[in-house]
């Protein structure tokens, strides 16, 4: 637990953890995107 509370307490910390919840974040839009893009089929 103690790990945990660094990762909110500390500025270091918190930016990761920012950092991770972003790149999750894109990851997922992304993914969907392609998705929904691929769905679609070709345009021609």
């Amino acid at each position: 637990m103690e790990l945990i509370g660094e990762l909110f307490k500390s500025p270091v910390g918190i930016l990761s953890f920012v950092t991770i919840f972003v790149v999750i974040v894109i990851a997922a839009f992304l993914f969907f995107w392609v998705k929904k893009q691929a769905d679609k089929g070709p345009t021609s």
